[in-house]
């Protein structure tokens, strides 16, 4: 069967066609309306009426997110805990500048409200009095009442009066979406998942409603843990899809990994804004239980990407003390780099690597590169500063999920990909002492391939918080959250261990130093996910040519820079680079 995948990006919007293992791919500029251009790429790449399955990312969430401009949300939570979301935690929003300020909560205290009733750990402690509950004027509601992990039945009296009272408003209640412990954490992800709901769901309608009449199939999504679902349960619950294309990528390079016989990589994704960088150890990549979007916690599973701001759009500066700077801020897609002709006028990373003859003088799209423009742009600044600026940037974020972790990156095999992934990777590679770089022929859009081959995965999580001795039978394959009573925070082992409490002790005593063999172990909570395998992902070998740097070679939606030292083994899947 013919699969399409679409994954819309900030600058571009990238598609493939998988068809009786032959690839067509297609790359097209993002526009406004997001669900143009990925009817737009859909076509530019083939995809028509034998097209049977349709994945894909988007960055509607996030961007709605990072701008604020979901709905107008109320939040509702016991009576004497409207303060929760302004409260936080104690921690500073950075550490040696306490007048630096957290971003402000996504409901202000006068949606805030209050409702008469108390759940406690081991039961009710007040009766729910619904004639509390204040009016309340919103286009979306996040209820979160203490200790809805443990009992719902308050959380769901109060969900239920506030659909009959707004029937047109989207309500969520915590336990539908994040049913953990920790009332903060919780009640940012219910408020996010609130704000969201109405301004994803348009998207994914209109979407919907433009694949129909394209002759597409619906499409499914993908989620932040690297798995698609349907668009009913992308909108019920869109906090679930903030890194929707970048999980995508990490699919791909996972799997573009296991084609080569690797099965530990690093993931590394350098598109126009920013770049994304995750560990697949063991052929699956790293996963965590929270991740912070636009400076609020979101606890739901998630890929555990890293990102930085620096991209092949990211503006470079001077700041006050006469440093050259790069990022984060972006030329985004409009006007783009100076060198695309468009309007811009501040240098980029991409007019940096144009004027270092990396690039070719058209892009994927049809974008001619303008030599004069990015010379103009940069007059004065030396373009291989500029990369050694950028690279320093990434070559941080590699060492978050490599050495910091307790990783040693020569292990590993770094997987380049995204438009101006395969220029630098050679480079940081050499720093990280990596000997062997992967680049697809189809790196430019390899999300979208990643999005081809995506398995349809829906995520569960429940709550114990009891000693583990006592937890009773647990599920066969998932993972578990796992500390020492009187612990703050939490270990996470997979449940295939034969012996989970001896795991745990190894798993404390390697991360810490030492384990505490006679000390109680509690189980925190279970995630587990119900997976369905997605398509074979079959890409048609060619016959193997070897290149020496330097040279520049032309990849599908992107420009590979080989540097002299270095040789490559292509073989019409990918390109495989090591020293020489």
């Amino acid at each position: 069967m013919a699969v399409l995948g679409v994954d819309v990006g900030g600058t571009f919007t990238d598609a493939v066609v998988l068809d009786g293992g032959r690839a067509t791919t297609a790359k097209v500029l993002t526009a406004p309306h997001q669900e143009e251009s990925v009817v737009a790429a859909a076509r530019a790449a083939g995809a028509g009426g034998t097209v049977e399955r349709f994945a894909h990312g988007t960055t509607v969430a996030t961007n709605a997110l990072l701008e604020r401009k979901g709905a107008r949300t109320a939040f509702v939570t016991n009576a004497g805990f409207e303060h929760l979301l302004h409260l936080r935690r104690q921690t500073r929003a950075q550490l040696y500048r306490p007048c630096a300020a957290w971003p402000e909560p996504l409901v202000p205290l006068e949606r805030s409200h209050g409702v008469r009733g108390r759940m406690g750990a081991e039961g009710e402690l007040e009766p729910l009095d619904l004639g509390t509950l204040p009016h309340i004027d919103a286009d979306a509601v996040a209820v979160c009442l203490l200790h809805a992990y443990r009992d719902p039945s308050h959380e769901q009296a109060v969900v239920a009066e506030l659909r009959r009272r707004l029937p047109h408003a989207h309500v969520v209640a915590s336990h539908e979406v994040a049913p953990e412990f920790r009332e903060y954490e919780r009640a940012s992800t219910t408020t996010a998942d609130a704000y969201l709901g109405p301004v994803v769901a348009r998207y994914l309608r209109a979407l919907t409603a433009a694949a129909a009449a394209a002759g597409l199939p619906a499409p499914f999504v993908m989620r932040s843990s690297g798995g698609v679902t349907t668009p009913d349960e992308a909108a019920e619950h869109p906090a679930t899809i903030l890194v929707s294309g970048p999980a995508a990528g990490v699919v791909g390079a996972a799997r573009l990994a296991a084609l080569a016989g690797i099965g530990n990589a690093i993931a590394f994704d350098m598109g126009g804004t920013s770049t994304d960088v995750c560990l697949i150890a063991g052929g699956r990549a790293e996963r965590a239980s929270e991740r912070t979007v636009a400076g609020l916690p979101i606890r739901l599973p998630t890929v555990d990407l890293h990102t930085v701001g620096a991209g092949g759009g990211s503006l470079v500066w001077t700041d006050a003390g006469g440093a050259l700077r790069v990022g984060p801020q972006s030329a985004g897609a409009n006007p783009g780099p100076a060198c695309y002709g468009l309007g811009g006028t501040q240098g980029t990373v991409t007019d940096a690597n144009l004027l270092l003859g990396r690039l070719p003088h058209e892009l994927a799209g049809g974008v001619e590169l303008d030599h004069g423009a990015a010379e103009r742009a940069l007059a004065g600044i030396d373009p291989s500063a500029v990369v050694d600026v950028v690279n320093a940037e990434m070559l941080r974020a590699l060492r978050v999920v490599s050495v910091e972790r307790g990783h040693d990156p020569a292990d590993f095999a770094l997987v380049a990909f995204g438009g101006a992934g395969p220029l630098h990777a050679c480079e940081l590679a050499d720093e990280l002492g990596i000997t062997t770089v992967l680049v697809p022929e189809a790196a430019g859009v390899l999300s979208a391939l990643g999005l081809v081959a995506s398995e349809e995965r829906r995520d569960a999580v429940r709550s114990y918080l009891v000693p583990l001795v006592d937890a009773g039978e647990l599920p066969t394959e998932g993972e578990a959250d796992l500390r020492y009573t009187g612990q703050s925070f939490e270990l996470t082992l997979p449940l295939q261990e034969e012996d989970l409490a001896e795991a745990f002790h190894r798993a404390h005593e390697e991360q810490y130093g030492f384990a505490e063999r006679d000390r109680e172990v509690q189980l925190v909570a279970v995630r587990t996910a119900d997976i369905r395998e997605g398509p074979q992902l079959e890409l048609p070998r060619g016959e193997e040519t070897t290149i020496s740097g330097p040279a520049v070679v032309e990849l599908a939606g992107a420009t590979c820079w080989i540097p002299p030292g270095w040789v490559g083994a292509r073989d019409g899947r990918m390109l495989r680079l090591t020293r020489e």
